[in-house]
């Protein structure tokens, strides 16, 4: 049996990977089909410029940010970097209206949307010149994502960290069944940090990935020390998916996560467990470092990432390791 595959086969398997990156790189205007995700307490704009300068498209989290908050961080971000970057906005935010009001001003080129329906605001930021992405976690929502006229979606699987779809749908299983019934242009997420894990994404259909538990964890993110340290050494499956009475987010197992867990199991309404949430959970445990009484949001990914390092290590890593093991399998036949 021969080692190598038929070279009609190398070429349409590297024409495919080719053109897949491009479809992202030429919406966005990018180098590499990488995208820094916009987590709550991480993706401030430090984090967002320096994905973008380094060839990915950062993206600023205004899920944790007031609108003045998110205006200083826009125009920080403008002063850092030339190159193109975005805003990721949850559309249950109360102040959704003022933050894409201030988007506008600002003339941020791309938005990033979840959490809600894609048709209230895609056509407005569009008019405006912006292009809108939508995070789905399912087929239908990406059929209707299509429908509202978003320029790419987002397909997000369950090992995703910080809020996630109901569905519990992995993304390997995600991605085929959303690239069968959309033509749009199709970024990957939840449980990627490597380029062996983008270059399988991109082989069952996506065209890009975006990256949140490893960004996450590196020298630019906001997160405090205590909860990257803490992140970093993690073993495989310290991390649940747990307030699936109130909105599924996977979260690190801590005293915090297993009192939620106890009152889940007797029974406790949504209500009580808002109560017992309260507000600032998620800041407490991620930007301030709270590990026990901290609302502690990270990827599955977690476990497998063993070191604390900058977001432009992180891209060359990955683009390094997609060429690598790109041209090991363009190669190889059974």
């Amino acid at each position: 049996m021969t080692n190598v595959l038929p070279q009609k086969k190398v070429s349409l398997l590297k024409s495919k990977l080719k053109m897949s990156a491009n479809k992202i790189t030429e919406l966005f205007e990018i180098k590499y089909p990488i995208i820094q995700a916009g987590m709550v307490w991480c993706s401030g704009w430090r984090l967002a410029s320096t994905v973008s300068n380094a060839g990915g498209l950062g993206l600023i989290g205004a899920g944790s940010m007031y609108p003045d908050v998110l205006r200083e961080h826009i125009i920080k971000c403008k002063a850092a970097t030339k190159k193109p970057f975005g805003v990721n906005v949850p559309l249950l935010y109360p102040q959704v209206d003022e933050l894409m009001q201030i988007i506008i001003e600002e003339k941020v080129p791309i938005v990033f949307t979840s959490a809600g329906n894609p048709k209230i605001w895609t056509s407005m930021l569009q008019q405006n010149g912006i292009k809108v992405v939508h995070v789905v976690s399912s087929s239908k929502f990406a059929i209707k994502s299509q429908e509202a006229g978003v320029d790419a979606i987002v397909a997000e699987g369950f090992e995703a960290g910080g809020h996630n779809g109901r569905e519990e749908t992995t993304t390997f299983t995600l991605i085929p069944q959303v690239r069968n019934v959309v033509d749009l242009p199709l970024i990957a997420a939840g449980g990627i940090a490597t380029g062996k894990g983008m270059l399988a994404a991109m082989t069952l259909g996506a065209d890009g990935v975006q990256v949140g538990t490893r960004f996450a964890l590196t020298h630019e993110s906001s997160a405090s020390d205590n909860f990257k340290e803490h992140c970093v050494k993690l073993p495989e499956g310290e991390t649940i998916l747990s307030l699936k009475k109130v909105s599924p987010t996977r979260l690190v197992k801590n005293e915090f996560f297993y009192k939620i867990q106890e009152m889940e199991h007797r029974g406790a309404t949504a209500e009580e467990i808002r109560e017992v949430l309260g507000r600032g959970r998620a800041r407490k445990g991620i930007f301030e470092g709270n590990l026990i009484e901290g609302e502690l949001e990270i990827g599955q990914i977690a476990s497998s990432v063993e070191s604390i390092i900058g977001a432009e290590e992180v891209i060359k890593e990955m683009i390094e390791e997609f060429n690598v093991t790109a041209k090991v399998i363009s190669v190889m036949a059974f």
